[in-house]
This record gives structure tokens, C-alpha cells and sequence, in this order.
């Protein structure tokens, strides 16, 4: 065996698992398709990263109409958490239950949030959240603080804050995983959609990965893709993992496998794992893998006065949920607004390549930016597929309607809080940001494909440990309750793989003892 456990990614899921199971002393191998993003000049260049696109990916995958498109993800140890934006919001509770909203009803979850909440907890202090509790009127129940003291807003953006209460509304710090010292000291830049080659950004690597790390029963294996996965004599568990690496494949044996390459590849690698035994997939005989695809309704606004000049380095302290639960008119839930990071001349003239420099320069100087996302609901016939050879997404958007209401009142609050230009732009149904959905958790095998507990259905040493176990899309970042639910999962993986060789007759201490 080349490992007891083998954990396929390294992004929120996958080192948010190794980091729980690695004081249990099992022999933890984590596989990553990328390398290490080292530090350079360009990871702090705007120009570079938006204009020339020096980071960006080349992956091709294919639209349900038959046109390629570049995808949007990142290979990195670490996964795509070495770009996020770093916040980290729990799902409130309403998210957990059934939901109307104006474009359809969500399911809800075989869970409630108070069984996850002793989770968020942990989460929260394994990526060393900072944050301000109590400003929030939707925030879920809490055992109490942020394990630290909010990002401080900079003084345009505290202007910005006092503006916003002042027109009715409850602007709240984010949960951010930012070392803002730390970050600052790398460049005086924002983080959000910038590499982390550094400290500063809490990421899968700089967090979870690093502490499952300093543990010597836990290895990273880097520049190694897994291209399919292997079952043994009956198709009820995985043998071995094939990864290419140098141009190369040969497998790699354990005793269990966890899944954590993200939603999209994690179904596409199911699905391409076919064999015999699972002819539609892996862990795929209720035909649900790849399927309830969903990716947040979103937009970018940007709000000008003329009158007041952003000052800001980073911007990404603020937001509000002021819409989350009730559009004031519909009574309808309709979404989260979060400031973006900050709003510079090769951002503004990247999206918009028609805009003259000097002029793209002028409006970074006045522009406020917020990112705009709304619930997308799962549907069946939104999917990833594997067809001949390439990811296909066919993307089935849903709850525009509430999107659209979003981006009024929103628009309406900014202009009574001063900023009476507002500009919006919606992201295309290509933008894959926080998707999820595509391997869902449930109490039924015959509509879900792992358990609550994120075991596979029908594969006893599989679990999915990324985005795609999630049920709803809800309205909020994902990564803090990908990580909650990965840690949930730790303690039923380190039962099943240290109980049984225990009932082979060495004592489960003497088992973890060998394996250290």
C-alpha cells in the first residue's frame, strides 16, 4: 500500500481533511494535479494578472452547444482557494431547510445548522478567521467570537459603512481568512483574484495543508494528475488511483480514497472511471453524479461619487445580508453583497477593453466595488459530463428573477447611501465560480451520491470531501462549510480505516503507533 489514505486535491476539502486526520496517525498521501505557486514579481502586478493574464488558465472544456471555452480553474497546491477573495461565511440557517424563492423552491438538507455549527467552529480556527460578531442580523448562532478581530475597514470604506447605515441598511464586516499585516507587508495590494505566493491569505495550503504537513504521516505529491480511478473484484471498492505524472501513469494503492478535486472534476473523474461493475460511473448507480450542477447567480456593481475619491488599498472588508432572507417587497430571499477587492485601471480596463487607459484610471478613482450572488437551485438537467474526452458543461441557470431584484435594491441602496452612478455587469453562465453540487449528500442512495457523512453510497472506502457533496447553492461563499463538512467526515474515515485492521487483531494504538 502506498498509503492508508489517499486524498485526491489539495484545495478547501482535501487539506481541510488531512488536517484533521493527521494527528490520528494514519498514513495520509495528498495528491495535487498542480505545483506550488512560488513567489514572483507578476503575483502583485494588476497589469500583469488582469491584463495580461499571466495566471490564467488554458484548459478547454466544451459548452453543452458544442463551443470550447476556457475554464476557470486553477491547478495549484492549494487548489483555486490561492486565488479567493478569502471570506469565509457560515450558511445561515434557513439555508439548511426548504426555501421559496422567486425562481423555484430549494430542497434543504438532510441536516440542520445546528449540526454542522460545532464544525464552523473549528473551521474557523483552523483558517484563522477574523471577524466581528453580532453585526450581522442574519449570522447563524454562535459558541462565540471569531477566533480574531475583523480586517480594519480603511477610511474610505468606514465612510462607505456609515453611509449605508445611515440609509437604512446593516453593513457588517466579513469573515475574512486575511493576515492583513502580514499580506501588506508582500505589496499594497488587495487580495482578492491575486496569487498567493506568501502568508498573508489563509488559503487550503497556508492553513489546513501546512498544519496536516508538519505531521510526518502526511505527504503531498505534487504535478500529479489522477485520471481515473480503479475497483477490485466486485466493483465495491477503490484499488488504486492512476495518476500521470512526467508523462508517465502508474498507480497508487490505499486503503481509502476521499475525492476532493471540486465539483467539475471530481464527477468528471467518476464519470470517466466507468467500468464493468459501474458502466455510468463510479458511485454513480442513481445516474446523480455530474448532475445539480449549480454556480452563484452573480454580478460585479460598481457605485461612483464624484464627490468622494477611494483611497483604499484592499477595499474587501464589508458587506450585507440586508436581502438575504426577505426582499423588502416580495418577501423572497434574494442574496449576499460583499465588497470586491479593490478597483484598479488594468481591472476596470481587462472587462472592458474598449475603455481608454486614462479613463479607466479616472473612474478606479472614484469606483466602490461589490460583488453581487444569488441562489442558484439545483436542477438535474444542469450537468458535467465527460464526452469524449473533455468536460461538457451544460449549465441550466436558475433564479434570475431574484438575481435581477437583487441588483435593484441594491442598486437603490447605494444611490440613497451617495453614489449616484451604479454600474452593473452580470457574469456569463461560463464564469465556473463557486460551483457546487455535482456529487450531492443524502440519506438516499437512489438521489444522492454520498451519504450525510460524505461516504459514498456504493463504494465502502470512497468519500467526496469538495463542493459537489453540497445540496443547495445557498447565497454565501462555500469554503467555510466545504472545510466544516470535511471535518465532520475526519472522525467516520478514521473509523473505517483504523477499526477494521483493529479487528484483525492489533489493538487500534498499536495500529497508529505503526503507521506514525
Amino acid at each position: 500500500m502506498d498509503a492508508d489514505l489517499i486524498i485526491i486535491g489539495s484545495g478547501v476539502g482535501g487539506a481541510s481533511l488531512a488536517a484533521a486526520l493527521a494527528p490520528s496517525g494514519l498514513r495520509i498521501l495528498v495528491v495535487e494535479k498542480g505545483r506550488h505557486l512560488l513567489p514572483c514579481p507578476e503575483a502583485r502586478d494588476d497589469e500583469a494578472i488582469f491584463l495580461r493574464r499571466y495566471f490564467a488558465p488554458t484548459e478547454l472544456w466544451m459548452g453543452s452547444d458544442g463551443t470550447p471555452f476556457v475554464a476557470g480553474n486553477h491547478y495549484a497546491v492549494g487548489g483555486n482557494s490561492k486565488f479567493y477573495g478569502g471570506v469565509m461565511y457560515r450558511y445561515r440557517e434557513a439555508d439548511f431547510a426548504p426555501r421559496r424563492h422567486p425562481g423555484g423552491t430549494s430542497p434543504g438538507w438532510p441536516l440542520a445548522y445546528a449540526d454542522l455549527a460545532p464544525w464552523y467552529d473549528r473551521a474557523e480556527r483552523l483558517f484563522r478567521v477574523r471577524g466581528a460578531a453580532g453585526e450581522d442580523p442574519t449570522e447563524p448562532p454562535r459558541s462565540g467570537s471569531y477566533p480574531f478581530p475583523p480586517v480594519p475597514d480603511e477610511p474610505a470604506i468606514a465612510t462607505v459603512r456609515r453611509r449605508l447605515s445611515a440609509a437604512g441598511a446593516h453593513p457588517a464586516s466579513l469573515p475574512l481568512a486575511i493576515d492583513i499585516d502580514t499580506w501588506l507587508a508582500g505589496g499594497q495590494t488587495g487580495w482578492d483574484a491575486f496569487p498567493n505566493t506568501g502568508r498573508g491569505k489563509i488559503d487550503a495550503e497556508t492553513g489546513p495543508l501546512a498544519d496536516a504537513l508538519a505531521c510526518p504521516n502526511v505527504t503531498l505529491l505534487a504535478g500529479a494528475e489522477v485520471v481515473r480511478l480503479e475497483t477490485g473484484a466486485g466493483g465495491t471498492r477503490i484499488s488504486a488511483a492512476i495518476i500521470r505524472m512526467d508523462g508517465r501513469e502508474k498507480p497508487l494503492a490505499a486503503r481509502g480514497f476521499a475525492l476532493a478535486a471540486g465539483a467539475i472534476q471530481s464527477a468528471a473523474l467518476l464519470l470517466k472511471s466507468a467500468d464493468a461493475a459501474h458502466p455510468a460511473g463510479l458511485s454513480n448507480g442513481s445516474g446523480q453524479v455530474g448532475r445539480n450542477f449549480m454556480n452563484h447567480n452573480s454580478s460585479a456593481m460598481l457605485t461612483l461619487d464624484p464627490r468622494m475619491k477611494n483611497t483604499s488599498v484592499y477595499q474587501k472588508t464589508l458587506g450585507l445580508n440586508d436581502f438575504y432572507d426577505a426582499d423588502p417587497k416580495g418577501r423572497q430571499p434574494l442574496g449576499n453583497v460583499q465588497g470586491l477587492g479593490r478597483i484598479t485601471a488594468p481591472v476596470l480596463k481587462a472587462n472592458m477593453p474598449w475603455l481608454p487607459m486614462p479613463l479607466a484610471r479616472l473612474l478606479a478613482a472614484y469606483a466602490f466595488g461589490w460583488f453581487l450572488q444569488s441562489e442558484d437551485l439545483p436542477d438535474p438537467e444542469s450537468r458535467v459530463t465527460w464526452e469524449k474526452g473533455r468536460i461538457v458543461i451544460n449549465w441550466k441557470r436558475s433564479n434570475m428573477q431574484a438575481h435581477r431584484s437583487l441588483i435593484r435594491r441594491t442598486r437603490a441602496l447605494m444611490r440613497k447611501a451617495g453614489f449616484p452612478l451604479v454600474l452593473v455587469r452580470t457574469f456569463g453562465m461560463r464564469v465556473t465560480s463557486h460551483q457546487c453540487g455535482t456529487a450531492r449528500l443524502g440519506t438516499d442512495p437512489r438521489t444522492s451520491v454520498v451519504t450525510p457523512q460524505l461516504r459514498s453510497h456504493e463504494i465502502a472506502n470512497l468519500w467526496i470531501t469538495d463542493a459537489s457533496v453540497l445540496p443547495t447553492s445557498a447565497a454565501v461563499n462555500p469554503a467555510l462549510t466545504v472545510c466544516a463538512l470535511a471535518l465532520r467526515a475526519a472522525d467516520g474515515i478514521r473509523e473505517a480505516l483504523v477499526l477494521p485492521a483493529a479487528a484483525e487483531g492489533m489493538p487500534a494504538e498499536e495500529i497508529i503507533g505503526k503507521t506514525r
